[in-house]
């Protein structure tokens, strides 16, 4: 393949050429890994942006407009957006660890078998079991795929067909009703 301008590669990636692709990594993988790691200050977070980058191009046929400038300035940017969407869920993922190590380790208890750790975690369990209950099912919905399976807003709002706005009121609503709920129960959790 000639040496082709970015914005020719782009446009027979959009023509599903493979080789395009192919060749529009070789050129920009490392810039876009350099960047990826600056923002992400981990290697395999690093790899995986520039997979997710790359695979983006190639998957979404990505409309790269040369009169708006530079593929390089379009691609720094489509980088930058998908590094914070991979922190974001890998915050996520990590408050999640917390709790279930918080659980699976009370603190204040002597050993998982003392009587009272036990019925202080079940009381615990059985306070937000309850206080999720009070949720209407849409809103038990996007706390779940939200909070403890990693989802965006923005996938949710377009697995129930709805607009994004409405999944944040939802949510809004949803932790105003747990707060409210679990709010006079701080101390005892």
């Amino acid at each position: 393949m000639p040496n082709l301008s970015d914005g020719e590669l782009i446009r027979q990636v959009r023509d599903g050429r493979k080789d395009a692709i192919e060749q529009l990594y070789d050129r920009h993988a490392r810039i876009v890994y350099s960047f990826a790691f600056r923002v992400c200050g981990n290697e395999t977070m690093a790899r995986e942006v520039v997979q997710l980058v790359f695979l983006r191009l190639w998957t979404t046929k990505a409309e790269f407009d040369s009169g708006k400038g530079a593929f390089s300035s379009w691609l720094i940017t489509m980088t930058r957006n998908i590094s914070i969407d991979v922190l974001r869920r890998e915050r996520r993922h990590q408050s999640m660890v917390s709790i279930d190590q918080l659980e699976d380790n009370p603190g204040n208890s002597v050993s998982d078998d003392d009587p009272e750790s036990i019925l202080m975690r079940n009381d615990r369990q059985e306070v937000i079991a309850t206080a999720s209950r009070r949720l209407s099912p849409p809103q038990q919905r996007v706390i779940e795929l939200l909070y403890w399976k990693g989802y965006t807003l923005q996938e949710i709002a377009k697995m129930g067909g709805e607009p994004v706005g409405t999944v944040k009121n939802r949510l809004h609503q949803a932790l105003k009703t747990l707060r409210r709920h679990l709010q006079g129960l701080r101390g005892e959790l």
